[in-house]
């Protein structure tokens, strides 16, 4: 069976398992749904996922949404298929999960709060204070997994789950630098290894196939 996946432009948790899907090698359909019309408020994407956000999936009559819980179920219902998401021995699974749990504890609620003020206010409404003060919370975070960095990846010399799911967050954040504002200098608050890391998870065969749709303009 085809999975179905319903995903967003620009969702970094979409992303994740757009990511992820790639990495397991499973055929996948996947519907691109539009914020701006409101697909995601329509009634058969509602039955999908009544939180009315992306990403979801619908594999074989079964709906999950919550990116974290995708990315497992894809690990544990396809173990064989493509490579794992979460590889290396007990210790080192733990350390990714471990990550993961930090990247949307920690990392994202710093996106978010950049997201709020940055993509969801006009220009004459935002607050340089308030994207100063997540710009210091998200460079405060991003300095635990400069320093935590295990190898050529977060959590070993392998790639896994977690690079997938903190990979999308920084890439939002140089996106609303690039756009729209210049001053937030995404490079001051991601140290040498991250940025080195970067270009790893950007030298993956599947990472341009992945990369939102708008972005590409």
């Amino acid at each position: 069976m085809t999975i179905q996946f319903h995903a967003g432009s620009g969702s970094p948790y979409a992303w994740r398992v757009w990511l992820a899907l790639e990495h397991k090698a499973l055929p996948y359909e996947l519907h691109m749904l539009s914020f701006q019309a409101g697909d995601l408020k329509k009634p058969e994407f509602v039955a999908i996922n009544p939180r009315r956000k992306v990403p979801a999936i619908v594999d074989d009559g079964f709906a999950l949404y919550e990116s974290a819980a995708i990315v497992r179920y894809l690990e544990e219902c396809y173990p064989d298929s493509g490579k794992s998401l979460f590889p290396g021995n007990c210790t080192t699974r733990a350390v990714t999960n471990r990550l993961i749990a930090e990247v949307d504890a920690y990392v994202a609620p710093a996106i978010e709060h950049l997201v709020d003020e940055i993509l969801f206010k006009p220009e004459a409404e935002r607050s340089a204070e308030a994207i100063a003060k997540a710009r210091a919370e998200l460079g405060l975070e991003l300095e635990h997994f400069e320093r935590d960095i295990a190898g050529e990846f977060l959590a070993s010399d392998a790639i896994s789950a977690a690079d997938l799911s903190l990979y999308p967050l920084i890439a939002l954040a140089r996106r609303m630098q690039a756009k729209f504002v210049a001053s937030l200098d995404v490079d001051g608050i991601v140290g040498p290894k991250l940025r080195a890391w970067e270009k790893r998870v950007e030298a993956l065969p599947y990472f341009a196939k992945t990369i939102p749709p708008h972005w590409r303009a």
